[in-house]
Formats: C-alpha cells, sequence, structure tokens
C-alpha cells in the first residue's frame, strides 16, 4: 500500500480526470445516457436531471484535481468521491442489472478500481498526518 500513498497525487490526477468526462452528460444528457446505458429517457425532468447529475460527477472528479494538489484535503475528498462511486455501483448492480452489456460495465470496473485505491490510501494514512 506505500505504492499508492507514494502515487496518491497522481492515482487523484487521473480518476478525477476520468471522473470529469461525465461533464458530457450535463452537455448532451440523451447522448451520454445512450452511450453509458444503451438508453435514454425523454422530457424536461429528464434533462434537469440527467444535466444534474452529470455536474455532481464532474464536480467530484474537479474535487479529486483539487486533492491531488491539497494533501490535507485528501482524506475528506477521497471519502466523499469514493461513497458516490460506492453508490452508483450499488444502485446500478440492483437496480440496472439489464445495462450491465452496455458501457456501464466498464464504468463500474473503473470505479470500483478508483474506490480500492481511495480506500487503500485511507487505511494508510488513518491517524497521521497527511503532506503532498
Amino acid at each position: 500500500m506505500s505504492w499508492i500513498v507514494a502515487n496518491m497525487k497522481w492515482i487523484m490526477v487521473v480518476s478525477g480526470g476520468l471522473t470529469c468526462t461525465m461533464v458530457y452528460a450535463a452537455i448532451a444528457p440523451q447522448e451520454a445516457l445512450h452511450s453509458t446505458f444503451g438508453e435514454s429517457i425523454e422530457g424536461p425532468v429528464a434533462e434537469i436531471v440527467v444535466r444534474n447529475w452529470g455536474g455532481l460527477i464532474t464536480l467530484i472528479g474537479a474535487m479529486l484535481i483539487y486533492g491531488a494538489y491539497h494533501a490535507q484535503g485528501r482524506p475528506m475528498l477521497l471519502t466523499v468521491a469514493a461513497l458516490s462511486k460506492l453508490v452508483f455501483i450499488g444502485l446500478t448492480l440492483t437496480y440496472g442489472s439489464q445495462f450491465l452489456g452496455q458501457q456501464v460495465s466498464v464504468a463500474i470496473a473503473i470505479d470500483s478500481l478508483m474506490v480500492i485505491l481511495f480506500v487503500c490510501y485511507l487505511l494508510s494514512v488513518r491517524g497521521r498526518t497527511v503532506v503532498s
């Protein structure tokens, strides 16, 4: 786990960059839903909810990039990001198993890897002062 601690800055930059790609859902919600889940939903509420979803995910990505350069905030930022990703994974596996043949499976795999890395880091630095 010392490798993870030593490289957390770059892990967070890459994870944040990948997470920020969901800005696509804020800009083109129907296309993002179709490319991720193979389906889309219509109507003004769908536009609001999907754009908001994309915006919030993008903010998580931006937080990860910020935390890469501000080590003091990493524990809280990584906890929020991991929980957010776990909610997405859990909801998709619980209610969206029919979509697992779509691109969402790749997102689940990548998010799961990120959660594992974040948790390993958090366990490694627990009780210590974190420095860049």
